[in-house]
């Protein structure tokens, strides 16, 4: 395994190892490599995560978040759905925040190739859809790009 020079590390009130396996159960190539009452030490698609059971006193926020691209719509609404289940919320333009309040920005591959090759025209066009949404749906981009 090649060395993470850096390392999220995420402070939960006392569920850090509930946390860890319900990521893990979300993510392919996912794993908990170390865990004792304190500390669990986790993996999800080969990035090395450490949660801690740290007490009551710090809440996540939306100022740190986690980015991941997807594929295509079929993974987009399975993270998306399984993300904001049993007390997540969904937040707008692909933000969305978990049970223990953590924020994810879930983004379909394809929204970044449009944004990187539209026209500025075009690009506009598809933020203003974008801002209309919760969850992205490519086939709503798809349909402002091409009338």
């Amino acid at each position: 395994m090649q060395f993470q020079k850096i390392t999220p590390y995420l402070w939960f009130e006392d569920q850090a190892e509930e946390a860890a396996t319900f990521y893990c159960s979300i993510f392919k190539n996912s794993t908990i490599t170390s865990a004792s009452s304190m500390i669990v030490e986790f993996q999800l698609e080969g990035m090395s995560f450490i949660a801690i059971n740290g007490g009551p006193q710090y809440q996540f926020n939306e100022a740190v978040s986690f980015y991941v691209l997807c594929e295509d719509q079929q993974e987009v609404d399975d993270l998306w759905n399984v993300l904001t289940q049993n007390g997540g919320s969904e937040g707008k333009c692909g933000w969305c925040k978990d049970k223990y309040g953590l924020s994810w920005q879930i983004i379909p591959k394809r929204f970044r190739e449009i944004m990187k090759s539209s026209e500025p025209e075009q690009a506009q066009k598809v933020i203003a859809k974008m801002l209309t949404m919760n969850k992205m749906v490519v086939a709503d981009f798809e349909e402002v790009i091409n009338g």
